[in-house]
């Protein structure tokens, strides 16, 4: 895809398996950091500072990596299925009669 021009950057994002991309710390709301995102830097996100490293501070310019995790994405979709099929099966189990011990 390298020389399109028929695309904005978050188009072109959209078909790399992987994005790198810059952050500027713009500034810190209580435990939130206010990322600013992108070349020219109009993309905001919220941030909890538990998840930037230690010490960083309003106006440091981060490295952000995002990429798939197919492993984990079938894991959870295999948790997710099983979680489903338990669910089915115990409505199937119910009856609408209400049962009292010993009866």
């Amino acid at each position: 895809m390298p020389g399109r021009t028929d695309m904005c950057p978050a188009e072109y994002a959209i078909l790399r398996e992987e994005i790198d991309m810059k952050a500027t710390i713009d500034r810190v709301e209580g435990k939130t950091a206010v990322l600013l995102m992108g070349e020219d830097g109009k993309i905001k996100m919220n941030m909890p500072l538990v998840l930037l490293p230690v010490g960083c501070k309003e106006g440091e310019v981060l490295n952000i990596s995002i990429e798939r995790d197919p492993d984990a994405t079938g894991q959870a979709r295999e948790r997710v299925s099983s979680l489903m099929e338990k669910l089915k099966k115990k409505e199937q189990g119910k009856t609408g009669i209400i049962q009292y011990p010993g009866t």
